[in-house]
């Protein structure tokens, strides 16, 4: 049974009798045309949904995603593995499910379910990929359990550890549950980033037949797949350095400026590359999956920071960058040796200790990784700025249209087939959640010792600014598609106000920032259930069990790696070829030196090396005026519209962990595709583009986690010669080119 919801003319009727004026097509369709023209307006209710091949694929793919993105994120390159993966891969699999289980009907306790209760539909496949979702949204307080045991070197209770994860995860969902009304049920907050969602379903559900002389999708995806498979093998085992080859450096081996222009992992990467999908997509994530403007955007950024401006502050040795190296993410003192966090840390209180810091040495940073912080800065105010200039008008209306909206009950018909066919999920049931959660954050970082350092007050300010940015954050990326971060600002704020304690600011950022991005996740994809007609109980169900399963799985691997891998982390420790470097984890880790233990007081005020770089705040906030009066002024030229401030300004912001040669091939190949592929052969991108993706990160994960448990879980690492070490053997790279300095394996100038 089919079901929709017409209009009889052109006025509807809210409760209290007041009748409004709205056109036949928004009362009958939607009031925003990208959702009028992707989003059936049919439903049948009759279809199930949460059923057995819903939980056996669903819990499937989101232990296997979640396992792969953890074991992946502690290697040198992190491929990302999305829930896009999962959603073309389970459709043979349901639809297998569906020809060979009983169709027979059980009934249990006046419950009665099948093992097979028909053809393998949209809404299981729907629920399948929520699942899948969870499994690939990395659990950021993981990061906090990996420095602590891999870089602090200090014990962590694992019940701390584990309920950490949990709650850090299932914080969201208060927050979720509190605008739920506002940001889901109004048609005005329509999330475009799920119509591309919506789109790959009603594809991968359409009749398909084979093309004559061609490949269906699922031929094209096995086909890609095994070769992905089978030569994945020379990179993750027999020739790790084919990732990041630099011919400069073998050129000019003696000398430090060419291998710090060559090198594609520690310095320019000019003339670098590598023969590695996971080097292409490990960090910016699959570059098939981009709009082309993005590629304009990012590559005028990255041209702009890393080869004009770097260059320039150090080879003008701003902040004396020639003490330090070209490229690195490592702490420093004034000699430029490593920074001797032990020594002042008290190993007892695990606190700074101020006497041995003040007779020590202030904290440096390489120039690039000082600057990285004020661009970070930037891109917060620009990103305020761009959507207040050019969005800030539609914003308001819509959110005045929500506010009425929710006020008078209105919808669109999307909403009213949503109210009138299903159950909505009880208010109580996301409050039960919010108290739950709540105190058990508290116990977490009150209770075990208060191993977390952070008190309670701590954790209910961190609430409070998740509470606070929820809503405001919320209407702009279901507007805009552009979420505003708050780890700089929750960075800022413990870091003033309880300086000294890395674990206190690092959990306080996972706390503050992360459950109002688990929010704004659970939101989004209760709205994709809202375009696809999921009963929200459902919905709700299978978000949960798939935050659990996830957020458990993420803690397992990770705990597992932590305690079997031998000298996880430390890459001067590791044998030859190690792909255990965890390059993440290192940012992390110095990120909690840089805000944590030294603060932002003794870091970007006058009493440190950086207060420079709080001016970045203002040069964010005004980069955007010049493109928006040039909108203006040429509203004939759509291009100007395309130039986004806050992506040129972030372009590097996942920089490192990734470094040149990872920018590099992953311009290459998505400018290829987005621009050549997509305009010469559109038809061929519009059928096997995504697929394609999804193939050649599933080929590499795959043979990544086999050759791991043959292999090198046994010792056995791969032939010894040249090209197993995982560099891009320009050791010269990471060389001061001070006068005086003295470093391991470095000349002296």
């Amino acid at each position: 049974m089919t079901v929709s919801v017409e209009g009889p003319d052109s006025r509807a009727t809210i409760p209290g009798g007041t009748r409004i004026d709205v056109l036949d097509d928004e009362f009958n369709d939607s009031p925003i045309e990208q959702v009028r023209l992707t989003v059936p307006i049919t439903d049948d209710p009759s279809v199930p949904a949460l059923t057995f091949r819903t939980w056996v694929l669903g819990l499937l793919s989101c232990c296997t995603l979640a396992f792969l993105n953890q074991f992946f994120g502690y290697r040198q390159n992190q491929l990302y593995i999305s829930s896009v993966s999962a959603q073309i891969l389970v459709l043979p699999l349901g639809k297998l499910m569906a020809k060979t289980l009983p169709t027979k009907q059980f009934r249990v306790m006046g419950w009665t379910f099948s093992f097979n209760p028909g053809p393998f539909n949209l809404k299981e496949h729907v629920l399948i990929t929520i699942f899948a979702n969870s499994g690939s949204n990395s659990v950021y307080a993981v990061g906090i359990i990996t420095i602590v045991k891999a870089f602090y070197r200090r014990s962590m209770h694992p019940m701390a550890a584990f309920l950490l994860a949990q709650s850090t995860q299932l914080l969201g969902y208060g927050w979720a549950g509190l605008f739920r009304k506002y940001l889901v049920d109004s048609p005005y907050m329509w999330w475009p980033d799920n119509l591309v969602q919506v789109s790959l379903f009603r594809a991968l559900h359409e009749w398909e037949m084979r093309p004559k002389g061609g490949r269906t999708r699922l031929q094209y995806f096995s086909l890609v797949f095994v070769c992905s498979f089978a030569y994945y093998i020379i990179p993750s085992f027999f020739f790790p350095s084919i990732g990041a080859l630099s011919f400069v450096c073998w050129i000019w081996k003696d000398s430090v400026t060419a291998q710090q222009i060559g090198s594609g992992l520690n310095g320019l990467g000019i003339g670098s590359f590598g023969l590695d999908w996971s080097t292409v997509a490990s960090f910016l994530k699959s570059p098939l999956a981009t709009p082309g403007f993005v590629f304009m955007n990012m590559l005028a950024g990255f041209v702009f920071i890393f080869y004009i401006l770097t260059p320039i502050f150090y080879w003008s040795n701003v902040k004396d960058a020639k003490k330090f190296p070209f490229f690195s993410s490592s702490t420093f003192d004034s000699t430029g040796k490593r920074y001797n966090v032990s020594r002042v840390l008290d190993q007892k209180t695990f606190d700074i200790n101020l006497k041995e810091y003040n007779s020590y040495s202030k904290l440096h940073l390489s120039m690039y990784f000082a600057s990285s912080y004020g661009w970070s800065f930037a891109g917060l105010t620009a990103t305020i700025s761009h959507v207040a200039l050019f969005h800030g008008k539609d914003i308001w209306d819509m959110w005045k249209k929500t506010s009425t909206a929710a006020k008078d009950q209105l919808g669109d018909i999307h909403t009213r087939l949503m109210k009138k066919n299903y159950e909505a999920v009880p208010q109580w049931w996301f409050h039960i959640m919010l108290v739950l959660m709540v105190g058990l954050s508290i116990w977490v970082c009150e209770g075990f010792g208060k191993q977390l350092q952070l008190p309670w007050w701590g954790v209910l300010l961190a609430c409070a600014i998740a509470l606070t940015f929820t809503l405001p954050i919320g209407i702009i990326q279901a507007t805009t598609n552009m979420q505003p971060g708050l780890n700089v600002i929750t960075e800022l704020v413990i870091g003033y106000l309880y300086p000294g304690k890395p674990l206190a600011n690092v959990t306080f950022k996972t706390y503050g920032y992360i459950s109002m991005s688990q929010a704004l996740m659970f939101l989004g994809d209760f709205k994709l259930g809202h375009y696809m007609k999921i009963p929200p109980k459902s919905m709700f169900i299978a978000q949960l069990a798939g935050t659990l399963v996830a957020s458990s799985t993420f803690f397992s691997t990770s705990w597992w790696l932590l305690n079997t891998v031998e000298n996880i982390c430390d890459p001067s420790k590791l044998p030859e070829g190690s792909p255990w470097t965890c390059p993440s984890d290192e940012v992390f880790y110095n990120a909690s030196i840089i805000w944590g233990v030294i603060g932002p007081l003794r870091m970007f005020t006058k009493h440190g090396n950086y207060p420079e770089m709080n001016w970045f705040f203002l040069i964010g906030l005004l980069a955007p005026i010049p493109v928006w009066l040039l909108a203006r002024k040429f509203p004939k030229l759509e291009w100007i519209k395309l130039i986004n401030m806050p992506v040129i300004i972030g372009t590097t912001a996942v920089m490192p962990p990734a470094r040149a040669v990872h920018f590099l091939m992953w311009f290459t190949v998505g400018i290829f595709f987005s621009f050549y592929v997509y305009r010469q052969h559109r038809a061929w991108w519009a059928r096997h583009n995504y697929i394609l993706s999804a193939a050649l990160d599933a080929g590499v994960a795959f043979t990544a986690v086999l050759v791991y448990f043959t292999l090198q879980s046994k010792g056995i690492n791969g032939p010894q010669w040249w090209g197993q070490d995982s560099t891009d053997h320009c050791p010269l790279a990471k060389c001061p080119t001070a006068p005086g300095v003295v470093v391991k394996g470095c000349p002296v100038f």
